[in-house]
């Protein structure tokens, strides 16, 4: 069976169970839990001889019964009716409690399937694919394929967990993550920055057996703090030929901003999550909720501020080893906010090479009213002198439109930053833009020239807006009004904010 074949086989089903209230997000964990056992059972068979050793049921407490029976898939596979509802439901609850890999994809799992005979239909439709035998390439598309579809659906939210595969693809071209070097990613959300990085290597690279092995294994870290998010991640490394079903996860359910670790990485890549404010929900003596501002006591933390993306800047910069590379996707606002925002970016043009910084178009994220840049910087040891030297500015939003139905970016839009960035010498870079040429979208500015500007902003743009002096050549109507969306959820989210930071007064 083809790929497409396969990908619309197991998501139409998810129209089936929409009307007895299985949202997809729902729908794909269950496809989760599912999935991994039937491989874990594959697995135990010739040639693989895994020797999975599965629990028994256990009661309420986590106390394995003797006399149970084993919670594998070829039990549940057996089970029909009201006794295959009662028992799926309390193997999810037996297996949350155990170990490693198989305890994180279990984590604070239900049955979200209330119906016997669609459970069944779900678990029919699994056990006639050989998943082991299946390529690994056509295993990920598939699982990809599903959460890129759980990403668009907007209701759900799961579109904040989901980064553009085109633009990881592009920001993974330029960093050329080497073989035998860590990669981690501090909000890891889906794992698509881990996957684009193993194609990435895998593809450019002869990889000897040292290699292979290192790259499976001991290559990527991160963290998610999101219980079904992180299984998802889990399942799709997994999918990828990344991980052992029986070893130890790669992915930390800790909070990754609350402290240093101490271990230091070659790369990091990351899309850190939206929203300006890190916050903590508590009920007060009368019964109310209400929301309290976080700031991380870091003293690694050139400044306490409760910005969780200027908290990410700083933790990622902690996270790098000297000469270590960073590429990390954060909003506006951290180009040219005050205060803690200012401090932050100074200490990160002395203290690394921001050399890059690539802006992005609207209309890209599933988040509504998210403007947002590529910060690239290296990690340099302690000097008296700022390391950065030259910043370079890519253009990518100034008269550029994209929606994610009708035009979504491609990685071939992003073709000529990637050349125009040169990962192979990026000492060798070229202006496109001059005095002649206004229209040039690559240009830089020195260390010098950014200092002097008010608050060190590094919000700098310089093309003309085509569509407010061109009334002859507009664009779209589907796109205009895309950008009026764009535009007033930006600014919906700044009034949410005031309001919060009031109603603490």
């Amino acid at each position: 069976m083809t790929e497409s074949s396969i990908i619309s086989k197991v998501w139409n089903f998810a129209s089936v169970l929409r009307d007895d209230g299985v949202g997809y997000g729902d729908y794909l964990e269950q496809i989760t839990y599912l999935l991994f056992l039937k491989m874990a059972d594959e697995l135990n068979k010739p040639p693989y001889n895994k020797g999975l050793v599965f629990p028994r049921l256990k009661d309420i407490e986590g106390t394995e019964q003797e006399e149970a029976e084993v919670c594998d898939w070829q039990t549940l596979s057996t089970k029909r009716g009201a006794e295959l509802e009662a028992f799926y439901t309390q193997m999810l609850r037996t297996l949350a409690t155990e170990s490693g890999m198989l305890g994180q994809i279990f984590t604070k799992s239900q049955n979200k399937i209330q119906d016997p005979a669609k459970l069944l239909k779900i678990i029919d439709m699994i056990d006639k694919e050989e998943w082991t035998m299946m390529g690994a390439d056509l295993k990920g598309k598939i699982y990809e394929g599903l959460l890129e579809k759980n990403a668009e659906d907007t209701k759900s939210g799961a579109g904040q967990y989901f980064t553009p595969r085109s633009l990881i693809r592009a920001m993974v071209e330029c960093v050329r993550p080497e073989p035998k070097k860590t990669i981690i990613d501090p909000a890891c959300g889906t794992g698509g920055f881990f996957l684009a990085a193993y194609d990435h290597i895998v593809a450019n690279n002869k990889l000897d057996k040292e290699q292979k092995d290192f790259l499976k294994n001991k290559t990527f870290h991160g963290n998610e703090i999101v219980a079904n998010t992180r299984r998802m991640c889990l399942m799709n490394m997994f999918l990828h030929n990344i991980g052992e079903i029986d070893g130890e996860s790669f992915i930390s359910s800790v909070d990754a901003l609350i402290s240093d670790e101490g271990i230091r990485y070659d790369y990091v890549l990351a899309n850190p999550p939206f929203g300006k404010k890190s916050s903590m929900t508590s009920t007060n003596e009368v019964g109310e909720q209400e929301k309290q501002d976080l700031s991380y006591n870091r003293q690694d933390f050139w400044a306490s501020t409760s910005n969780k993306q200027l908290n990410f800047l700083q933790h990622i910069k902690s996270l790098l080893k000297i000469h270590g590379e960073a590429a990390v996707v954060l909003p506006d606002n951290v180009l040219f906010e005050g205060g803690a925002g200012e401090t932050v970016r100074k200490e990160l043009l002395k203290t690394t090479e921001l050399h890059t910084v690539l802006r992005l178009p609207t209309g890209i994220f599933y988040a509504q009213g998210v403007k947002a840049n590529v910060l690239f910087f290296d990690n340099k040891p302690a000097s008296k002198e700022a390391w950065t030297k030259d910043v370079w500015f890519y253009d990518y939003r100034t008269n550029i439109h994209h929606t994610l139905k009708k035009k979504p970016m491609q990685l071939e839009d992003l073709k000529e930053f990637i050349e125009l960035y040169n990962p192979k010498n990026r000492n060798k870079r070229k202006e496109t833009w001059s005095e002649e040429n206004e229209e040039g979208r690559w240009r830089k500015y020195s260390y010098e020239e950014i200092l002097a500007r008010d608050k060190t902003n590094l919000d700098i743009f310089w093309l003309r807006d085509k569509s407010l002096t061109d009334l002859d050549n507009l664009p779209d109507p589907d796109f205009l009004a895309q950008e009026i969306i764009e535009n007033m959820e930006a600014g919906l989210e700044s009034f949410r904010e005031i309001m919060d930071t009031l109603s603490k007064e």
